[in-house]
Formats: C-alpha cells, structure tokens, sequence
C-alpha cells in the first residue's frame, strides 16, 4: 500500500557512513540528551534523525531500500513495514540504558506481545488495519504543521478503535511492554522517524491511496455534499423519474438498465477527494462515486430544476462515450449496479476536472478526423491543426494548445486503436502515420492498452466521412506493364519467402501479448486464409492478433536511415580464375593467324564444340562455381601464345547485378568498363546479344502503346541499351570509340576508356624552360586533364601548408560548470559533448596559393624525374587567417583572399584542382559580376604582413600577374567578359514543367543558374500555387491534380477545365519536380496490397510525365530515404522505368549545406538525360560543411554507392552560419504579425548582400513569428542563450505565466534505474516505468516548466537532444521544416537571443530564397511553402551542371560541322568534369583556341 508521507520531516543531507563501535555508544548518549534539551517537538525529532541517519550501515540502506521497494508494491503492509524498519535500526546502534535487551527479545520483527511484524503476519492483520493505518498517516501528513499533541488528539478524535486497540499498535511499533523510550524516542517521535526515514530514502512526494492525487496539491478538492440527498436506490424510486413506482423493487431485476441525465455533478473517491474518472482508476477497480442532481432521460435542460438530489451514486462500474450529438460534444456516461447516467453540466467545483476530459474527447475527434483525410502530415502539421482549431460553445476552455495534445496523448492514442480495428483492413492504419508514430515516442504512450479486458466503452463510435484523397494515377502503358508484369512476379516471390518466414517464428513485440495470441477464424482476415478455406490472397493477419507496437516499430524502422554505413564491397567483379585444363578436342582455330604480335598469333576466328566464334561476337562463359549463373561477354582478341589458346573478354553486367537488382529485366544485359583474358576453355557457348539504340523519333514515341519485351526469351538472346558504371551507379548511353584499321583484330572498348583515364591521372611537365641549381623548370603541368601554369591558382588541402601568423586554436567550449541540481534537474542529461547544428568540428576550407614556378629535381643521370614534380607558391591568406580571424571572414566577401610573399613548396599531386585569382584594380568588370561569373573566382585588393600585422597595397609582381595575359585561355580582361556573355547569349533556355512545384525553389534556382524557363507549373495547394504565381508571373501555373492533366493531355486535350493551355509532346525540354511517397511512405514491405498503393502513387504518376513527353532533362528530387524506402524498391523501379524508356540516368543524395546555405538538409537527387544528352554529373560542394551531417553514401542490395563527388575534406569556401544568414534582421516578438517591416540597417555578411539583392529594398517582407502559448513563451524565455542550449536548460520553477495562471514544478516521484539518483540523492524518475513498471496514468503532470513527457520518455530517445533547442549563431540550422514548433521533429528552432521561434523570413534565408522572393497565405502556409521548398542555391548548382552539359553538346556539334581538329571539351563521363560552363571554357584547349 502506498501511503501518505510528509517529507517536511526529513532531515537534510547528512551523510551515510559506517559508525565506530565507540562511536555508536556515544550516538545513543546525543539521543538521550536531546529529550532535556529546550528544543520544540519537531526539532527535536530532527536532531534525533539526524544523529541516527548519520551512522547506518551501507548493508541496513540497502535493506531499508527493499522494504521500501515491497512497501511500495503492497508486498508489506505499513505496520510491518515499520516493524520491520525498528528492527533494522536496532541493529545498526548501540543501545543504553537497557533497551537493546528489550529489542532482542525479538525475533523476526515481531514483538513479544504478538504484534504483527511480518509478511504473514501483517495480511492477517486484514484490511481494516491497513485501512486505519493509512488514514493515520495521511492524518499525520495533513497536520504535521501543528504540534505533536494536537496532532496526537486530532487522531484520538478521528479514530474508532478502544484504548485497548491503541495500547496494541503501540507495542507493534516495537516499544517495549512498558511504556518507555527507544534509544531516547517517545513512541510519538519513534512514529515519526520511521515515517520520515522512509521519505527521506524515496522522496516521495504523498499520494493518496485510492486516487493517486498528491496529498499536498493545493488544488486537491474535496466533496461538499448535502446530507438531506438521497441515496441512489431510494432516488431511482422518485416519481419524478417516472420510472418505478416507490412501492416497487423491480429495478433490481429490471432487464435493461433505465438511463437518466445527471447535472451539476461531482465525481469523487471514498475519502472525498474529488478525482477524475478517466485515468484508469474505474479499470482498476478503485471504487468511484457521484453526486448530483439526476433527472428523466428526455429533460435537455442542465440546469437543477426537476432533477432528484442524490448523492454517492455507484459505484461507478463503466464510463462510456456515445459519440459526438451534432458533430461537436461528446456525451459521456456512467454505468452503476443500478442505471446509466448520461452527464449534462458538471458541479462548480468539478467543472475544471470535467474540462479536461471534455477536452480530450473533442481532441481526439480532431486528430481522427484530421489524419483519416491527411494520412502524410508531419506532428507539426497536427499541431497546426490543432492549434487553429475553436473549441466548441459551452466547453471551459478558449484554446488547445500542444501540452493539452501530450496532456491526452495516451488517450488519443487509443482512439486511434479504436478507429483502426473498426475500418476496412485494407486501409493503412491511422496508428503508423508519421504523425502518430512522432507523438507516440514523444508523450511516451503505451500501446496495446486498449485491448486489456477494461471497462470504459466507445459506444456508437461516429462514422467519419473520408475524403476521397487523390485520384488513380494516371499511366502511360510502358510505365504501367513494367510495374505490373516484372514487379507483380517479384511481390508474389517475396510473399511465398514471408510466408515461410512467418511460419517460422511469430515477432514477439515484447510488450503486449496481442502478437502471439491464435487466430480467432471467425474476422474477415481469417476466412481469407487457407487454412480456413480462403484463398490466402490478403496477406492480413487475424484482426485479435494486430499488434500495435509492432506495427508502429516497423514503420519507424522503415523511415531509419543509418548513417554508419560499414564498408560495403564494391559491386561484383566478373574476374575468373587464370588458368583452366584445356580440353584441345573441343577448340580449333579457323584458318591462319591474321596478325603475330610479339609471342602472339592473333586469329579471327575459332571452332569450339563444332560452333564457330569470331571476334566481336558474344559468349557465356563458365564460372569457377559451377553453382553461380554464367557469365556473359563480348570476344573482342582471339590468339595464341605460351599460355595457351586465349580470348579477350569485354565483360557485359546482368541488371541483377547493377542497382536495379531484381527490377530489372532478366535479358538485359550494360556494358561495363571491365575486360579480361581468358582460356578459351571457359567458353560455354555462343550467345546472341542485340545493342537496342533509340529510335530517330525516339522523343516521339512517349505514351504510345509499346511492347514491353524488347527481345524474345529463347535462352541465348540479351540486349543492351546503356552503359553502366558500377560505382556511381550511372547508367549512359554506349561510348562511340571505334577502332583503327591497325588495331581492328584486338581492339576493346573497355581497355581503351580504362587507358584513357590512367593517361590522363598521369603527372606531366611541358613548356620545359631553364635548368638552375640542378632543377629543371617548366612553364606548364597537367593533372587530370587540367593544365596548370605559372601565375595560376590553385585549390590545397587545408594540412597542405600553415601561415606565419599563428592563431589561438579553435576556440572550445568552455568545460561545464557543477549547476544546482535541484534547480536543474534535468542538466546531467548533457553528458555529450557533441551539439547538433555545430560547426566546431566543420573542415577548413582549400588554402589558396599561386604557382610562382613549375620544377623538378635533376638526375644523376642528368635527366629531370618527372615522376616527381614540385610547385612553388605564393601563399594566399583568407581573411580568417589573419590576426582579425572569424570575425573579419563575417563580414568579408567569401571569395576575398589578401596576397603575401610568403611562399612554400609542395609535390604537384597535392593540387585538388584550379582557380582563379585577381587583383580587383585590374578588373575591367564590378567584382560582384566578376564573382558571379563561377565558382571558382577570387580576388584580393591588400596585401598581409604576418610580422606586422598590418594590411598594404600589393607589391607589383603581385599586381601584373594579375594582368598580363599568356594566351591560354584565362580570358584576362575584357575579351574574357566578352566571350562568356556571348556564350550565355547562344545558349537557349530549356522550357520546363515543374510538377509539384510548391512556391517554387527548383525553378528559382534554375532561373539563377540560366538553364530553364519554367512555362508550365503544377501544385495543387493553393497558397503554394499562388506563390509561384506572384514569383513567376509568365508562367502558367495549374492548381489542380496533375493525373487529370495528364489524361486530358493524353486524350488529345488542349485547355484545361478553365482554359488554361496544356503543354503538348514535344514542347517540354525539361521537367522536374519532387513527388510525395504519399500512400506507401509508412508501409515496411511491399506486398499485393501495400503494392497497389504504390501504383497509385505519385511517384509513378511523375514517371508517365516523363515518359509521355520525354524531355532533354529530367530531374526527381526527394527525402534522403527514398533512395531507401522498401528496401530502396522505390529507387529501383524508378531507375528500371528511366532505363526501359532510354533515359541515361543515375541517382545520388547531396547536402544542401556544401551548395551555400547554413542548414543541413540531405536531398535524394534522380537525374535522366535524353538520348545523345550528356548525363550530368552531380555538382562538386562549395562550401565546407559539418562532416557528421555530410554521409551521402548509399547502400542498396548490400552495395555501397557513391556520388561522383570528389571534394569530401575540404571545399573552396567556408561554411555559411546562422550569423550570416540573419544577423542583420531587426528584433521582434513572440507572435510579430506586421507583414512589412523596414530593415533597419545595412547587411553585414557576404550572405546577406547576396540575399537582400543588388537592388536597393527597403522593406523587408514576412518577418514574422509564431504566436506560441503562455507556456510555452515561458519556456523560450527560460531557455539559456548558451550555445547547444535546450530543454535540458530549463529552471523547475513555478513561473507567473502571460495569461495569469501560474505553473507548477515538476515532481520526481520514482527512482530511475538507468540513470540512479542526483549527486544530492534526489530521486529523477516522473513515472512508475522508471522503475520498470508499467505506466501509471496518475503519474502524468501538467502545466509545468520543464514539460514532463520529455524526462518519461527521454532515456529511449537521445533524451530528446535539441527539443526546445536554441540556433547557434556560429551553428546552423536543422532541417527546416513547415511548421516550426520547440517539441517538433526538428525542435532546434527558437532564435539564438530572442525568446521566440524562428520567423518565416529567417527560414526562408536558411533555405536561400531572396528576400525579395513572395510567399502566399497565413503564417502557417508560408512556413509551409519554405519548409517544402528545395534551396535554390542547391537548385543553382544542379542546374550549372545541366548546363554545362548543354554547352558541351553544343560544342560537339559546332566541332563536327567546323571538323575541328583538336581537342575537343572532355566528356562528362569523366569524374573531372567542370563544375560549370565557366569552367569549361578556362579549361578546353579547343574553347581556348575559338
């Protein structure tokens, strides 16, 4: 039992220690001389406790600590509880004066007298002992302020036991038969150590028994009845109730329960204590009651007119909801032994009580309503809702907010159980939303609760009118028969290895046993098994044996991107082993050698097994495991030398063993840069393979009706289409190499590319110039294909070289200071050093330097090694290097370097790539158009002395070689300028379609890089569409359903419904966008069922856009997971779709933060180019980013790919930080609503000139904020302003809130077993689950600072790490999301000085819209808009890349009509392809020569 306690009573932190045993004598005298001390009652008792505290053994702690652990399960009744205790402390101290004779007269805790001491002993002592006891120390607790005599005749007064009965329980606490002292305690003070000791080892505040409320709380209310009410038999008789008449007994057998209405009521325990009904007391068979005035079922009038007073009706058996009358209030019910009782207006004092359940009644209407027409919505999409929701008329509240959400959560929860098992099977279930799941972990629910036998019924639920959701994907017939004919085979494989999976072993969920209960064969998902005669189709287990906890764990596991991807192998190698026994009577050669090569007779053709092979035709070949599959390959050498009759094998790749893996076609085969020799005697057999090239009107061709087999299925004939490349996963169209005359007869593709790409990794020198001091110089050095002069820029890795001026080490956070603990309970949660949203572990970027000479050393042979070549540099300094450090790179040009003399020497091989540096006096253009001219542009204006500190103009050397010209194509000057913009002029933009445009951040960024014009634009949320609108006012915008559209345009359709001009096939070069994974995003597997949603989805409506008009480009953006949703199936079949329309096409994941912007938000990125395009490469980062945030690798089928990207440790700029992105914006409040404001000052940081724009803007727009709670503004306010500051920060105060009400602090009541006690021994568990019980509702607090679901659920969750978390200004942000909210997904969102969420304009910043970029709608859409939004300067960067891609088409074909001659531009296949068109042109001999 657990009892009432006052802690007031406790000593204060006195230390536990083992006494002397001369010690403890001398304790027993200081506890004797207390009682002649003039010390009050209480304080002596004190003194007393103290004194004994001090000398207790650690081993009597330890069983003091069990007996509280039994006492606290009811194992121990308090009587022998307290026996138990004195026995103990008899023990641990030397007793004078004769009572350590008296106590070991003993035993067992039990006294002489026969007081009840043990376990037994204390259950035959039955309840009414317990009972009495209980309400004594809940007598106690409730006076200990006045004296001990008052107290002493205020339980004399209460009790109903003789003298003799008291005389009993005063030798059960162990006294002796007479009435004396133990170690100097009357039996009064003896009492009260005993009850203080047990609050000083479990701090437990006091709770009363039946109710669970604290014995303390100031708002614990007692009933105020009327003794004239009736009692609930004698009231069911009144003739106003006109049911029975008063000479009747009939009620008592009366069939169906009669139903009444009862007003103005109270519900109560047997104490009095008034109580809610609604937290599991009823289930537990606490016995509740109620009062009020009941009248006839039929009378709607709450007020007390007509109505019987009547008083302790119940027990109350049942609570029930008969569901909501009008749409709106729910009407709640009792049941009693006697009748149902139909709740109107609850009593004055009970109404806040009744508030509550009110409230989350109507919460939890909301929230099904809400996620049964919006199953994809984000927790902070539901707070909205929630949030801008009205309550009802007539309920005592005026607003929800999110700490009545987590207040009910439990609750909600399980009304959402309840809708779940009532709908239709093959509906997802509601419980797996991403929405439910976030605030499932979040408030710490328990599942599967609502499947215990419990006695709380939803009667009649109300049925909810679902919309109808989006319509059935429109698709084109190529698109529909590969998902149809290859997945469908797949699903049915995965189902039958399920099956037996499941058959196996049953997934235990480990918290509830619903999972492994026996299929009841009666619901509709049994009778579709075949083992009750179904045709086992439906793949749904038994409606009783749906497990909620698993079904939520797995979506979870669904949604986890592991970011410690181990090292995968590399895709497969076709290698075979070298040698083989030759059979010679299988092989002959066809007629004479037609060419001998050194030892080698090479042949044209071969006779093997009576099948005659020539060179160029196809093979399979034997592997070295007769178990694994035959290998296919092309012979490109027949010959003949020591080894043996051999052939040369170009290597074709099977699409299982490329990315696509199972969603491939089984007869097609890619080219791969991967050749062998091999023995002729692994050849097993002629094999017919067909290169399928596109048609001329391949473009044409989209949406036609097409015959999905591209070849037929005799068993040896393949095609192929694409060349694939195993580590990027890229899929491209074949290389056109061809062979010369000369070497026709042993000419292989692959070994040509392979040999391209090792001569162009070799180091070269050319230009060579003069040999001094035995070194030999040179005017220039190849690298990659890249040439590097005299006078030219390079990139180094930061460890490359050190400057003279020496700077402090990175400044490091401060060592944390000891914090009070009480007043910071939640601080020791911290333990991590690591802040998410930090940039103290971010890379330096690249060190600049200018080559001053080319050289390498002389042999002693006389000859220069040019195996190892050296460059010697100038040394360029950033700003952030000079003695100004971070704070002069804040408000510097990012690309601003200042000159030095200093100058180092380095091996050639430690250049990471080239730029280009400028004196800005030579410039013939501004140096922001200079700038913006590539990205790899910088310019200095000062020179840096290291010694002196001190900034001067540059030394002439510095300042010519800024300008002179060499004629390589560095374009100084004006002819430069000239070039690139006649370059722009020629190049057209591609006229786009962005579907699922949203406000419009792809385009906004293609526009910025100069490829697109967006014509055509869909989304069919309004405000997004509206913004787009305003943004790009000459595009047509379509806000509605893009499968309509696409019928309508492949029906032969002009115009829309409202006129608005379709675009038709052939007019879209370009289309992009990023579809919603709506309908499948939280189902684990894929099966017949979860398949067809993903038919249906967008996803495969987005792949028929593609396929029906068949741009020149096509991107997909997404989640970092959809390269690993369903086991990356959805990558899969998106690639396998590409692959099959003749698209080249690749995939990988970038960092938004390394293109410009200081937010961390990893995008999945499908590129796909036309036939004869160049497939993009992905874009090299520019700025140096967080490495914890930067793993972009990907795993799929067990291997491990990667993006093309090749700057990994450093980049050419630093990070972008909170500071530049909104340094410059003037301070507002929580809840600022002016849309317009002006700016209040200039920009400060290179970031914020760029964002403001060139054109002056004196008004700032959308600069403005949540309008967060009262308790929540509270807790911002409380947050530190100290970097990596959060909820762990936050004060257990009572604070004064803005809307008057006053919070409470938040108690500890349990021990924590994973996290022990506080330094102080104060207790840190909120919940009984800390214990490892199960939860206990009454645990729940409210209205409290630090909000009391994070520290119950904390230790599962990283203890909620960065909720309620404060931006960095050196940090960046978390992944902008489009609702920000301080208990949201990404609850790092309050500004880093201002008490307040972060405004819609910094959001927008963080994501690199311009300001002068419109939004559209409330506050809540235009978060929703940025939060939606890819970043433009991502954007940017991807669309350069496509661009540069363009241009070099547009090169090619210039090359062949001129028939040029030289070098022409490299093709992007290459990893070194330049990162722009500027690039490009610096780095193309033959852009350099025109």
């Amino acid at each position: 039992m657990n009892v009432g306690r006052r802690s007031c009573l406790c000593p204060e932190g006195k230390a536990m220690g083992a006494p002397d045993a001369h010690v403890a004598g001398g304790t027993g005298r200081k506890l004797v001389a207390c009682n002649t001390c003039s010390l009050c009652p209480q304080e002596c008792v004190k003194e007393k406790l103290s004194l004994v505290h001090g000398f207790l053994q650690a081993d009597a702690q330890n069983q003091l600590s069990d007996l509280e652990t039994k006492l606290h399960r009811e194992e121990l009744s308090e009587e022998g509880y307290l026996a138990r205790v004195k026995a103990l402390l008899s023990k641990e101290l030397s007793v004078e004066n004769g009572d350590a004779a008296a106590l070991s007269q003993k035993s067992n805790g039990c006294s002489e007298n026969g007081a009840y001491g043990s376990d037994e002993d204390s259950e035959r002592a039955g309840p009414e002992g317990e009972e009495d006891s209980a309400m004594e120390m809940e007598e106690a607790v409730a006076s200990s302020s006045s004296s001990s005599a008052a107290m002493s005749k205020t339980r004399k007064a209460r009790r109903s036991k003789s003298n003799s009965e008291n005389k009993s329980n005063e030798l059960a606490l162990g006294l002796p038969g007479k009435r004396g002292r133990v170690w100097g305690f009357c039996p009064r003070e003896l009492r009260f150590l005993l009850m203080s000791r047990v609050v000083s080892l479990q701090t437990t505040p006091p709770k009363c028994v039946d109710c669970r409320q604290y014995l303390d709380d100031p708002d614990l209310k007692f009933f105020q009845g009327d003794p004239d009410d009736l009692e609930e038999p004698e009231m069911l008789t009144d003739e106003r109730l006109s049911i029975f008449d008063a000479n009747e007994d009939g009620f008592e057998s009366y069939e169906d329960l009669p139903q009444h209405k009862v007003t103005s009521f109270s519900v109560y325990d047997k104490k009095g204590h008034l109580c809610p009904f609604d937290t599991g007391l009823i289930e537990r068979n606490i016995e509740l009651y109620f009062s009020g005035a009941v009248k006839p079922i039929y009378d709607d009038n709450p007020c007390l007119d007509g109505g019987v007073r009547a008083k302790k009706l119940g027990p109350i058996n049942a609570w029930w909801i008969t569901g909501f009358d009008g749409g709106e209030r729910a009407l709640i019910g009792f049941t009693t032994a006697f009748a149902d009782y139909i709740l109107m207006d609850p009593s004055e004092e009970y109404a806040p009580t009744f508030a509550l359940m009110q409230e989350k009644i109507y919460m939890s209407k909301i929230v099904v309503e809400f996620l049964q027409n919006n199953p994809d919505v984000s927790y902070e999409d539901l707070l909205n809702k929630i949030e801008t929701t009205v309550p009802p008329a007539g309920l005592n509240f005026n607003r929800f907010t999110e700490d009545s959400l987590l207040r009910h959560a439990q609750f909600v929860v399980e009304q959402v159980e309840s809708y779940d098992e009532a709908g239709d099977s093959d509906e997802p279930p509601v419980l797996i939303t991403p929405c439910m799941r976030d605030l499932i972990k979040l408030a710490g629910v328990t599942l599967g609760k609502r499947r215990a036998a419990r006695r709380q019924a939803i009667r009649h639920p109300t049925k909810i009118d679902k919309d109808k959701g989006p319509t059935k994907a429109t698709t084109t017939k190529l698109v529909y028969l590969i998902f149809d004919t290859f997945f469908s085979e797949q699903i049915e494989k995965n189902e039958r290895e399920e099956d037996k999976e499941n058959a196996m072993k049953r997934r235990r969920c480990g918290v509830c046993e619903v999972c492994q209960q026996p299929e009841c064969g009666k619901c509709k998902a049994c009778q579709n098994m075949v083992k009750f005669g179904g045709s086992g189709r439906s793949k749904q287990a038994c409606l009783q044996r749906r497990c909620p906890n698993l079904a939520v764990r797995e979506a979870d596991e669904d949604e986890e991107v592991d970011d410690n991807i181990p090292e995968m192998p590399s895709p497969k190698k076709m290698l075979q082993g070298r040698k083989k026994k030759q059979n010679k009577s299988r092989i002959s050669w066809v007629g004479e050698p037609i060419k001998r090569d050194g030892k080698k007779d090479y042949y044209q053709k071969v006779c093997i097994d009576s099948e005659t092979l020539e060179v160029g035709d196809c093979v399979s070949v034997s592997p070295d495991e007769p178990s694994k599959p035959l290998y296919l390959a092309r012979v490109t050498a027949l010959w003949e030398d020591s080894s043996g009759q051999m052939f040369h094998a170009h290597w074709f790749c099977q699409g299982i063993d490329t990315v696509l893996g199972k969603t491939s076609d089984s007869l097609e085969l890619f080219l791969v840069d991967e050749c062998e020799d091999m023995q002729l005697s692994y050849i097993h057999g002629k094999v017919n393979v067909v290169y399928k090239a596109p048609s001329e009107n391949w473009a044409l061709e989209g949406g036609l009706d097409m015959e999905i087999k591209m070849v037929e299925d005799d068993g040896r004939t393949y095609f192929y289409q694409m060349w694939y490349d195993q580590e990027y996963a890229r899929f491209e169209s074949p290389p056109k190499l061809q062979p010369s005359e000369d070497n026709k007869y042993k000419f292989c593709m692959s070994c040509a590319r392979l040999d391209e790409v090792r001569q162009k990794e070799i180091l070269r020198v050319m230009e060579p110039q003069e040999e001094v001091d035995g070194k030999m110089f040179y005017g220039l050095a190849t690298k990659n294909g890249v040439q590097y002069r005299i006078g030219d820029g390079v990139f180094l890795l930061p460890e490359a070289f050190s400057f003279s001026m020496k700077l402090a080490s990175p400044a490091k956070r401060p060592k944390k200071e000891a914090v009070d603990e009480e007043l910071y309970p939640e601080h020791y949660r911290k333990s991590s050093e690591y802040i998410k949203g930090s940039n103290q572990d971010a890379p330096e970027p690249y060190r600049v330097g200018r080559i001053k000479e080319i050289f390498c050393s002389i042999r002693s042979n006389g000859k220069p090694n040019e195996a190892d070549i050296k460059l010697r540099l100038y040394k360029f300094y950033r700003p952030e290097n000079t003695h100004k450090s971070m704070k002069a790179s804040y408000h510097s040009d990012i690309n601003l370097l200042y000159w030095s003399d200093e100058e180092v020497t380095l091996d050639f091989k430690a250049v990471q790539g080239r730029c280009r540096v400028e004196y800005g006096e030579d410039l013939t253009e501004c140096i922001q158009d200079y700038s913006a001219s590539g990205s790899d542009r910088f310019y200095f204006l000062e020179a840096y002395n290291a010694k002196t500190k001190s900034f001067e103009d540059p030394p002439n050397h510095a300042r010519r070689a800024g300008s002179k010209g060499k004629g390589k194509g560095k374009g100084k000057g004006k002819s430069k300028s000239c070039r690139q913009e006649a370059a722009e002029v020629k190049l057209p933009k591609l006229r786009t379609l962005d579907v699922f445009s949203g406000c419009g951040g792809l385009s906004e960024g293609f526009h910025q890089a100069g490829i697109s014009e967006t014509l055509w634009a869909i989304e069919m949320w309004d405000p997004a569409a509206q913004a787009f609108r305003l943004n790009n006012p000459g595009t047509t915008v379509f806000t509605e359903d893009c499968n309509v559209l696409l019928k309508l345009v492949m029906s032969g359709e002009k115009t829309n419904s409202l006129g608005q001009k379709l675009p038709q096939k052939g007019d879209v070069e370009m289309l992009c966008g990023g579809p919603p994974c709506q309908g499948f995003s939280g189902m684990n597997r894929f099966n017949s069922r979860t398949y067809s949603k993903f038919k249906n989805s967008l996803v495969v409506s987005f792949l028929s856009y593609c396929d029906y008009y068949r741009p020149r480009f096509f991107l997909l953006e997404n989640v970092r997971n959809f390269v690993s949703f369903k086991r990356s199936m959805v990558l899969k079949l998106t690639l396998r779709c590409l692959v099959r329309m003749g698209y080249q096409c690749t995939f990988g994941v970038l960092q938004a933060g390394q293109y410009g912007v200081a937010q961390t938000r990893r995008r999945a990125i499908v590129l796909a180019a036309a036939p004869g395009e160049k497939l993009p490469m992905f874009p090299e980062p520019l700025h140096v980013f967080a490495p914890r945030a930067c793993q972009l690798s990907v795993v799929v089928d067990d291997k491990k790919f990667v993006s093309n990207i090749t700057r990994t440790y450093s980049g050419p700029f630093r990070t972008i930080t909170v500071r530049d992105t909104m340094s410059d914006l003037p301070e507002i409040r929580n809840g600022a609503s002016a849309l317009e404001i002006s700016y209040n000052g200039e920009p400060q940081s290179w970031f914020q000139r760029q964002i403001r724009g060139s054109q002056y803007q004196p008004i700032l727009r959308d600069h403005i904020c949540k309008d967060m709670s009262a308790l929540v503004a509270a807790r911002m306010r409380h947050v530190p302003l100290a970097p990596g500051s959060d909820w762990r920060d936050l004060p257990n105060i009572e604070v004064r809130l803005s809307d008057g009400t006053t919070t409470r602090k938040l108690r500890y009541t349990h021990h924590e077993k994973k996290n022990g006690r506080s330094s102080t021994g104060a207790l840190r568990g909120v919940c009984s689950c800390a214990e490892g019980k199960p939860c206990d509702p009454a645990d729940r607090q409210f209205n409290t600072l630090i909000p009391w679901c994070l520290p119950h659920t904390g230790n599962r969750h990283n203890h909620w790490a960065g909720l309620y978390g404060r931006l960095e200004w050196d940090g960046f942000f978390s992944t902008t999301v489009t609702n920000p909210e301080p208990m949201g997904k990404q609850g790092r969102v309050l500004h880093p000085e201002q008490h307040r969420v972060v405004s819609v304009r910094e959001c927008a910043r963080s994501q690199g819209f311009p300001d002068t970029y419109r939004l559209f709608g409330n506050i809540l859409d235009k978060h929703r808009q940025v939060g939606n939004a890819v970043p433009p300067p991502l954007a940017k960067s991807i669309g350069l890349e496509i661009k540069s891609c363009v241009l070099a088409k547009m090169k090619e074909e210039q090359t062949r009509k001129d028939g040029h001659s030289g070098l022409a531009c490299r093709s992007p296949t290459s990893s070194f392809w330049p990162l722009d068109s500027q690039t490009c042109t610096d780095f193309c001999l033959f852009c350099s020569m025109t």
